[in-house]
C-alpha cells in the first residue's frame, strides 16, 4: 500500500476518533436522545445499498425522510452527515484500497473538500429553517436531474486518464471544494463528482477512491460542527450509520452489482416527489410568517 493511502487512512481514523469521542461526550451528558427505530435502520441500509453500487445515498434518503415525515426538515442535513461518519470510512477503506489512483490527485482533492464541508457545515448549521427548506428542494431536483442523465444517456462517460495536471488538475480540486460544501446541505457528491471529472476526460472507475476518500475525511470534520449545533436527530442519525455500514459491505462483497437502469427511474420519481414536497413546506412556512406578521 502506498504512502499516500496509509497517510489518508491515519488521518480518517484520527478525524473519525475526535469525532465519536464529541458524540460520547454528548451522550454522556443527558442530551435529548431517542432510539433508534427498524426504519431507521432500514432507510440506512437501502440507501447506502445504493450508495456502494454508485447511485449515492443523500437524495434518496432525504426523499424517504421526507416521506415518512421523520426527522424535521431543519434536522435533515445534520442527520445525514453525523449519520454517514460510519459508513464513509467503511467505503474509503474498501474503495482506496481496491482502486489505484494518482496519490497526489487524491489527496489534494479530498483536502478542497474537506476545507469546503467545514465552512459549509458552519453556514448550515446556522440556517433557519425555510432556507434549509429551499436549499434542499433545490438539491432534491438536481439530484433527480443526475438520475434522468445517467438513464438518457447524456452523462459524460469519461476518459483513459488517472492523474490530472495543469488547469485540469486546478479545476477539480476547486470544484471538490464546490461539491464539499454543498453537500452539507443535503447535495451527495457522487454524480457531480464524476461529472467534473468525466468531463476533464478522467478514468470513472478512479473516480470511486476519489469520491469516497473524501466522504471519509470530510464527514467528520463537518460532522462536529453539526454535533456541537445539535441540528441532528439521535435516532435516524445512529440508525443511517449501523444500517448503512451493514448496506456498504452487503454491496461490496456480495452483491457487487446490479441492473441500475430501472432503479434510477424509480429514484428520480420518488426525488422529484420528495423536492416538491420540501418546496411546498417552504411556501406554507412562508405565508404563515407573512399572515403571522399582520
Amino acid at each position: 500500500m502506498s504512502a499516500a493511502k496509509i497517510g489518508l487512512f491515519a488521518l480518517i481514523a484520527a478525524l473519525s476518533a475526535v469525532f465519536f469521542a464529541h458524540w460520547v461526550r454528548l451522550a454522556r451528558r443527558g442530551e435529548r436522545r431517542e432510539r433508534p427505530t427498524w426504519s431507521d435502520l432500514g432507510i440506512g441500509l437501502l440507501t447506502n445499498f445504493g450508495d456502494a453500487l454508485g447511485i449515492g445515498s443523500y437524495a434518496t434518503t432525504t426523499a424517504l425522510y421526507k416521506l415518512r415525515g421523520r426527522p424535521s426538515d431543519e434536522l435533515i442535513p445534520g442527520t445525514l452527515t453525523v449519520g454517514s461518519v460510519a459508513v464513509g470510512i467503511a467505503e474509503t477503506v474498501i474503495f482506496v484500497t481496491l482502486i489505484t489512483v494518482d496519490p497526489k490527485l487524491l489527496l489534494t482533492m479530498v483536502a478542497s473538500a474537506t476545507v469546503g464541508a467545514w465552512l459549509g457545515a458552519g453556514i448550515v448549521s446556522a440556517m433557519p429553517r425555510r432556507s434549509i427548506q429551499l436549499f434542499m428542494g433545490a438539491a432534491l431536483l438536481l439530484a433527480a436531474a443526475f438520475f434522468i442523465m445517467g438513464n438518457l444517456g447524456t452523462f459524460p462517460v469519461g476518459g483513459a486518464a488517472l492523474a490530472l495536471t495543469g488547469w485540469r488538475f486546478i479545476a477539480a480540486v476547486a470544484a471538490n471544494f464546490i461539491l464539499g460544501a454543498l453537500s452539507t446541505i443535503g447535495i451527495g457528491w457522487y454524480a457531480p463528482t464524476m461529472v467534473v471529472l468525466a468531463l476533464l476526460g478522467f478514468n470513472l472507475r478512479a473516480a470511486f477512491p476519489i469520491m469516497m476518500g473524501s466522504g471519509g475525511v470530510m464527514l467528520p470534520v463537518a460532522g462536529v460542527r453539526f454535533l456541537r449545533s445539535r441540528r441532528f436527530a439521535w435516532g435516524p442519525s445512529i440508525g443511517f450509520a449501523v444500517g448503512g455500514v451493514a448496506g456498504v459491505l452487503i454491496a461490496a462483497f456480495i452483491v457487487k452489482s446490479l441492473p441500475l437502469h430501472l432503479l434510477r427511474w424509480l429514484v428520480a420519481a420518488v426525488v422529484t416527489y420528495a423536492a416538491a414536497a420540501m418546496l411546498h413546506s417552504a411556501r406554507i412556512e412562508a405565508v404563515a410568517a407573512r399572515c403571522g406578521g399582520k
